[in-house]
């Protein structure tokens, strides 16, 4: 068994807001959301569409993990299963992308109390090493906010965990059902007069519904607090490891049987070590002191099975003219922070004033060590050929910001937000096999936010708000830009051209209120324009992963979002709907060969098609919808969750003109209740995809190369054809779970 560990220490970056329901007063520590700079604690005075979930409630504990959360309760949130296992989706939001793949670009900053978890080779988000059992809250904070700093071009999402104050005594849950799933999930908490403890673990290993994609994840996460009048610290050490196989993306031609997978193994193993400390401190009535100090490890290891692009047909197949190869890396990522920030109340020229200013500041370091593998010429890729080393690499990190945020009380009823960031971040890249790969990068800028609320009644509230957010290229992204020398990311690397910045800005107006206090509504309107966007064209093969990056110029989302909350007694609904036209502005050449429309333009012998201002971004869904809906009572509870969303374009298909380049919308539905059959004891069941749709969450244009008899390789390649290849959704599956509370 394959077990790679990633040890990481991970502090928390702490951002804070004082809140609006009054002045502290000496000896009382204000009421402090450690969540967002942007608003205040009671979100009324925010000019933003932020989505809070807190998953202390009986009527989403049981939606499963934290993808199945994000899927069924968030606002905009969609998915695209790029590596066919359910611990790795890319989490979209307004045709922004979190990825834990590289080679998908970064289009959102993910945090864990308070802490940027976005990793520093990549800018990649490992959803498996976020401990789900121990969080507390979700808050999706949409749009280009500078506040949290590079990547959140189209927004931010903030997780908040567990701390002994929020768990009083013991929770235990096992689970099983479909796919060989079993899991526990336990957490302890306690309190003291001055201090809490808290620890949580959790344990599920899944075999997997498709070949080849089971997982094994184990988290743990333990926390101590001490609280005062005048102080509040934590601190926090979290491990994780996991196994995570991955079933590729599937030919359309090989969909009669969809649990197979196209070539094997794809292996992700990671191993988290963190430790966080967070504190504060009232300095007087009016201001906060809160400051951070952090270390992070990880390291990662990556075993993929690929089809040979440089495969020579005329030539016999050999140990050095294989039509498979596996790619074995290797990348470890170390990072150390820090942060400082001071916020309170203060009345300048009369007018009341919410101040918030800080610094903050990291390091990190970055190796990355690639080898490949002759695999012979099956879809089974295990090979004892040699591995050769390939790419050996190393990069150095440097990010300072700045940043302030102050909101004005104009009116009773009317309060303006004044925001700004300044980012300077630089990049070394270092060849420890030659000087083909060595480069210096920097990259600046000050990002500025304002923001209008207007309370027209106590009921209703109109706002506008105007952003802009900064991207700067990632490690990979500068080591794999070059047309002519595509990355099997992140399996080959090439002096190639530097890249510039992504930056993103974003107007946006919205209306919130409530209507007869039992439904609540929330709408926006928002236009996102990012220039020198970067995106990662295909360039062919069979695999999803194969080609490069490249600033494409202007590409713009533009959408409107609603959401509907309703209650009526024991019945809870909630519906939300978020419309994303997500296109290229400016037109350019790109190398797409899989492409039916492909023809040369750039050279007499490419194979290049044109991207026209307007075509649609691959991988955004036009639409998207959600329903949820529940009964609660004092012993039982069981709702039904919609998901549904339209058609998007596959990668490759960027000019829209390849008929076979669209990946059909779906729509599924999810059931999950929960019964107290006893004063500690409870019992739940979950059925997800309940009426087994057959789907595709992401589709790329590749080529297969299995088409002789049996799926297997034509050595010939005369039947070598051209398809789209398909990330298939999870059929139905059952869980049931017995759970044990002692408070």
């Amino acid at each position: 068994m394959l077990l790679v560990r990633i040890r990481a220490t991970l502090v928390g970056l702490l951002f804070a807001s004082v809140s609006t329901a009054g002045e502290p007063t000496v000896g009382t520590l204000p009421d402090v959301s450690v969540t967002t700079p942007l608003r205040d604690a009671d979100g009324q005075n925010t000019a933003a569409n932020v989505h809070r979930l807190a998953l202390g409630r009986d009527d989403l504990a049981g939606q499963g993990g934290l993808m199945d959360v994000l899927d069924g309760s968030v606002l905009g949130v969609s998915f695209n299963d790029t590596q066919g296992n359910p611990h790795q989706p890319d989490v979209t939001v307004r045709g922004f992308t979190s990825s834990p793949i590289l080679g998908t670009p970064q289009g959102l900053a993910v945090y864990l109390d308070g802490v940027k978890v976005n990793e520093a080779f990549g800018d990649v988000v490992n959803w498996d090493l976020i401990p789900m059992q121990a969080l507390c809250s979700i808050e999706l904070v949409p749009g280009s906010d500078p506040l949290f700093g590079l990547n959140a071009l189209g927004g931010a999402l903030v997780l908040t965990s567990k701390r002994g104050l929020d768990v009083h005594g013991i929770n235990l849950e096992v689970e099983g059902g479909s796919f060989g799933r079993h899991g526990l999930q336990s957490e302890l908490g306690a309190q003291g007069a001055q201090f809490d403890g808290y620890v949580a673990f959790e344990a599920l290993d899944d075999g997997g519904w498709a070949e080849h994609n089971s997982s094994a994840v184990r988290q743990l996460m333990s926390k101590v607090g001490f609280r005062d009048d005048l102080s509040d610290a934590t601190l926090t050490y979290t491990h994780a490891i996991s196994r995570l196989n991955g079933g590729q993306t599937l030919p359309q031609s090989f969909l009669q049987a969809p649990t197979q997978s196209y070539t094997w193994p794809d292996l992700t193993a990671n191993a988290l070590n963190a430790v966080t400390f967070n504190g504060r401190r009232q300095l007087s009535p009016h201001w906060t002191l809160s400051g951070t100090l952090y270390w992070r490890d990880v390291q990662t290891q990556l075993l993929n099975s690929n089809v040979n692009t440089d495969f020579e047909v005329l030539s016999p197949v050999s140990e050095i003219n294989a039509p498979t190869e596996n790619i074995s890396d290797g990348i470890g990522q170390r990072r150390l922070g820090s942060s400082v920030h001071l916020f309170g109340s203060e009345r300048i020229a009369g007018i009341p004033n919410r101040l918030l200013v800080g610094v903050e500041w990291d390091r990190g370091l970055a190796d990355f060590q690639q080898r490949s593998q002759s695999a012979g010429a099956t879809r089974d890729t295990h090979s004892s050929a040699a591995l050769v080393l390939g790419t050996q690499l190393q990069t150095r990190l440097s990010n300072l910001g700045a940043l302030f945020v102050d909101t004005i009380e104009l009116t009773r009823t009317a309060f303006l937000t004044l925001a700004g960031r300044y980012d300077h971040s630089s990049e070394t890249l270092e060849d420890r096999l030659g000087t083909a790969l060595n480069g210096r990068h920097r990259f600046s800028r000050f990002n500025p936010s304002v923001g209008l609320v207007l309370h027209r009644t106590p009921t209703l509230t109109y706002y506008a708000r105007y952003d802009e957010s900064m991207r700067a290229p990632t490690p990979v992204e500068l080591t794999c830009a070059d047309p002519a020398a595509p990355c099997s990311l992140p399996n080959a690397f090439a002096a190639d051209p530097a890249l510039n910045p992504v930056v993103a800005r974003t107007e946006e107006v919205g209306v919130r209120g409530e209507v007869w206090t039992r439904l609540h509504f929330r709408a926006a309107a928002f236009n996102t324009v990012s220039d020198d966007d970067i995106q990662f064209v295909s360039a062919g093969g069979g695999s999803s992963n194969l080609g490069y990056f490249r600033n494409v110029g202007r590409t713009r989302r533009r959408g409107a979002e609603i959401e509907l909350d309703a209650e009526y007694n024991r019945l809870q609904l909630s519906m939300s709907y978020t419309a994303v036209a997500a296109n290229f502005l400016t037109p350019f050449v790109v190398s797409s060969p899989n492409n039916a429309s492909a023809r040369p333009i750039s050279c007499d012998t490419c194979t290049d098609i044109a991207v026209q201002r307007g075509d649609r971004i691959p991988g955004v869904p036009h639409a998207l919808f959600k329903l949820r809906t529940a009964y609660t009572d004092h012993r039982f509870d069981a709702a039904l969750t919609l998901h549904a969303q339209d058609a998007q374009m596959a990668r490759g298909n960027e000019n829209n003109a390849d008929r076979r380049g669209r990946v059909a919308g779906f729509a599924t539905v999810n059931l999950d209740s929960h019964w107290q059959v006893a004063p500690h004891w409870r019992v739940g069941a979950r059925i997800n995809n309940l009426f087994d749709r057959r789907y595709a969450s992401f589709g790329v244009l590749g080529r297969n190369v299995f088409t002789a008899p049996g799926n297997t390789f034509d050595s010939s390649g005369a039947t070598w054809r051209t398809e789209p290849f398909l990330s298939i959704g999870a059929p139905r599956g059952y869980w049931l779970t017995v759970g044990y509370r002692a408070h």
